[in-house]
């Protein structure tokens, strides 16, 4: 998630324990999705559907997190 923001996630989740929670949780569904698309498990549609829902604003969320962090990077 968010590759691109390698060094702000790693400080994140060190200084920042809701940013840790929201990133771990994110990448739990992950692989809960991904076990589910490769046919490990099954799950109904709808309750798929909520799992990429709420993994999708588990994402915007910490991107919400670093632009912030980011920011506050560059006034001080």
């Amino acid at each position: 998630m968010l590759h691109e923001y390698r060094d702000e996630i790693a400080h994140l989740k060190q200084s920042n324990a809701h940013f840790a929670k929201i990133f771990e949780r994110h990448n739990e569904l992950d692989d809960r999705i991904a076990s589910v698309d490769a046919g490990r498990e099954h799950l109904e549609r709808l309750e798929l559907e909520k799992l990429k829902k709420e993994k999708l604003r588990l994402k915007d969320e910490a991107y919400a997190i670093i632009v912030e962090y980011k920011n506050s990077q560059k006034v001080g």
